[in-house]
């Protein structure tokens, strides 16, 4: 167990994801995924939302495609699918649970940054009509050099903007990919969701159900600021 190098440490700075992390849009982009599958007459491979889930939405354009067994329909499909999640998160923008007071809390006594896969036109729109965009000092997205996740790059140039050396910067994050791309980048790492089996739960530092966790706010008016 890990969670020490939580619970023991005040982090320098916090580096968090957008998508299911500050933003209730997975759900959205598990949404879009089907409507583009029905939209092409394409049927979702089995397991395809856990392959998907914090991936690049041009990865998963290809990823939609080769799996289908339609290569020539890439272009196509990452169109289709970036339209539909934008219009379903237009239509319905939710802060996950605990992340508004979280956030907040802490932009009063941290450097905090946003890494995302999204685009960032995206990522700013969502925080801004959730009201946390003020509440970040960058917002970092792959493109023009900087790798999607599972590359460290997007939480390196995070750390990097915040100041900070990664090993003093805290990542939040609730997928695979994303705890990947922060422990490749140095950063320690709150995973956000069920803790799953095997060696993938040693991506995060600490597991928590939901922002809201009693233990985890306790620690964050402690050690980052009442």
């Amino acid at each position: 167990m890990t969670a020490h190098r939580i619970f023991a440490w005040s982090p320098s700075a916090i580096v968090f994801d957008c998508d299911g992390t500050l933003m209730d849009t997975e759900r959205h982009w598990q949404e879009a995924r089907t409507i583009t599958f029905q939209a092409f007459g394409l049927k979702p491979p089995p397991g395809f939302a856990d392959r998907a889930k914090g991936v690049h939405y041009t990865d998963c354009g290809a990823l939609m495609a080769e799996e289908t067994g339609k290569p020539d329909l890439v272009e196509e499909l990452t169109d289709k699918l970036l339209h539909t999640f934008t219009a379903l998160v237009d239509e319905d923008p939710v802060t996950m649970p605990g992340a508004a007071a979280l956030v907040r809390m802490a932009a009063r006594h941290r450097p905090l940054a946003v890494a995302s896969n999204c685009p960032r036109e995206m990522v700013e729109a969502c925080l801004d009509r959730a009201g946390l965009l003020g509440c970040f000092g960058h917002v970092v997205v792959a493109g023009d050099g900087v790798r999607p996740k599972p590359e460290p790059d997007v939480y390196s140039v995070a750390a990097r903007l915040c100041g900070v050396p990664p090993k003093e910067a805290l990542a939040v994050e609730d997928s695979l990919t994303g705890m990947e791309s922060a422990r490749r980048a140095g950063l320690r790492v709150i995973g956000l969701g069920p803790r799953p089996p095997g060696p993938e739960a040693d991506r995060a530092d600490l597991w928590v159900a939901a922002l809201t966790d009693r233990e985890l706010m306790a620690w964050a008016r402690s050690r980052i600021g009442p």
